[in-house]
């Protein structure tokens, strides 16, 4: 477990660019220290912002992106092509826009997909397919992702991990269905926490003064089934990625001076 790292940025702006140029050092030297990299995306306003501030850096050509593997943590699970689908806003943000290997991009399940409408076998399909894509260095059934992009609900949920619910009492599966989700659509497929735990960095981000109470709460020692962005952490790194807004009810003390 490693312990939470903050950067704190003036607004949400600033810190979709800062993460943005942060992302892409990341692959480039994931690339040339193992031949490729690996990276889970996240959806929601910060997830996309962010996606659409490396489309629109100059920097991003310096990422081979042709060996970068993309997952994602969560999605919706809705047709195919979906507007609210992650992985058709984080197209429309970035993807179409790159030379992706179309092989590496591991979309998560659509309700209309191989699976069917059910949730619980299109998690157990996108497992496999985890566990398919991990090698022996790995030490278990998921791949050890470089960087694994979380954002964070108001009410402290990330991925589709929500307070209280089954999904994030999962200590066995990888992947699972998740019934009942308070916030639309309630029916989603999730990585579970271990599987979030396999990422070499897990980076959080918040922005917006609704977001405010739960950074305090997930930074503050609550527990992870009543605050599961409390569990999120990387291997080696764990970075909460804010803007003033959403820091503005933390202690001052948790972030150095120098965040800008």
């Amino acid at each position: 477990m490693s312990a939470p790292q903050l950067v704190v940025h003036r607004d949400k702006e600033l810190m979709a660019q800062a993460a943005a140029a942060r992302l892409i050092t990341k692959i480039v030297d994931a690339q040339a220290a193992r031949g490729s990299a690996s990276v889970v995306l996240t959806g929601g306003r910060n997830g996309n912002g962010l996606l659409a501030a490396l489309a629109g850096s100059p920097a991003r050509d310096a990422i081979d992106w042709s060996r970068l593997d993309l997952w994602w943590g969560d999605e919706r699970f809705l047709p195919g092509g979906d507007p609210e689908r992650n992985v058709t806003q984080a197209r429309e943000a970035l993807l179409d826009a790159v030379a992706l290997d179309p092989s590496r991009v591991h979309a998560m399940p659509a309700s209309d997909g191989p699976h069917g409408g059910d949730a619980d076998a299109a998690a157990a399909g996108y497992a496999a397919e985890l566990a398919a894509a991990a090698g022996p260095e790995d030490h278990g059934p998921v791949p050890t992702f470089d960087v694994l992009m979380l954002g964070v609900g108001p009410d402290t949920h990330v991925a589709s991990l929500f307070p209280e619910l089954p999904a994030v009492r999962e200590t066995e599966r990888t992947v699972v269905g998740v019934h009942g989700a308070p916030k639309p659509p309630a029916t989603r497929v999730s990585l579970t926490l271990p599987a979030i735990r396999a990422a070499r960095e897990v980076w959080l981000l918040a922005a917006g003064e609704d977001k405010a109470e739960a950074a305090e709460i997930a930074l503050s020692g609550a527990g992870e089934i009543q605050a599961p962005a409390a569990g999120a952490y990387g291997r080696s790194r764990t970075l909460w990625l804010l803007d003033a807004a959403a820091a503005s009810r933390l202690p001052r003390a948790l972030y150095p001076s120098a965040s800008a």
